[in-house]
């Protein structure tokens, strides 16, 4: 366990500069291409210095992704859902309703080109949303995310409530995190999520916690300035997005 190195005085990844990063939450379901092909071009953007960094908070319609670790066989079901191969990190994982995606483009040539100290602050992160609602999220060694402890007479487990991928283009991140706020937790098991079949899932929910989205993002957002820094509220007309599926 590494709890104790992702503190509220633990990674950080600040720009010098102070510059506030883009906070956008969608409303509605986005389809998985289209949310690709938004986040692709706004990362081309900010490469070449013609975009703000930005962090766009979403929902997918149920579906698969695949990372460049993904193995075949941890297709349990590849009829259920669609399937998409991304080129994010990390090995097959799940979206949908209940889940809160946050595709996180940052500038890391403005952060500190270090790709590890991006997923410690994302991990962070988290960990930091968490701990609003009671939940002592931790990392684990040989094992992406971030996992809780689960208790009861005569048994304990541990299972994942929220995932990270990344990828690092040009030195800019996307792809990012996703918490586990009421997602449909039958609808992993399509799939061997991250490629770990000894553990389960869960989501606060299931925790017990009667969090609504609004709540994670409130949570997510204060943290986030914790580690990252300051932030700017758009909504996604102003933000120019558009792909919103009811």
């Amino acid at each position: 366990m590494l709890s104790q190195a992702l503190n509220s005085s633990g990674p950080r990844l600040i720009r010098p500069d102070g510059h506030a990063v883009e906070w956008v939450v969608s409303p509605g379901r986005i389809d998985h291409p289209d949310a690709v092909a938004e986040m692709e071009a706004r990362v081309a953007a900010i490469a070449e210095g013609r975009a703000a960094e930005r962090v766009w908070l979403l929902e997918h319609p149920p579906l698969y992704t695949a990372g460049v670790s993904a193995r075949d066989g941890d297709l349990l079901d590849g009829t259920r859902f669609p399937v998409h191969r991304t080129g994010r990190g990390g090995q097959f994982t799940y979206h949908g309703p209940g889940q809160r995606v946050a595709y996180v483009m940052l500038d890391l040539t403005r952060r500190g080109r270090d790709v590890r100290a991006l997923v410690r602050a994302l991990e962070a992160w988290l960990i930091g949303s968490l701990a609003h609602f009671g939940v002592e999220g931790d990392v684990r060694e040989g094992r992406v995310g971030v996992w809780v402890d689960r208790k009861g007479p005569g048994w304990s487990r541990e299972d994942k409530i929220a995932a990270i991928g990344v990828k690092v283009r040009r030195w800019v991140s996307f792809h990012g995190v996703s918490l586990n706020v009421e997602p449909d937790l039958s609808h992993f098991s399509g799939i061997v999520p991250c490629g770990i079949a000894e553990h389960g899932v869960t989501s606060l929910v299931d925790l017990g916690i009667p969090a609504t989205m609004d709540e994670a993002d409130a949570a997510l957002r204060t943290e986030f300035e914790k580690v990252f820094g300051p932030v700017k509220v758009l909504n996604a007309e102003d933000a120019g997005i558009s792909a919103v599926r009811p």
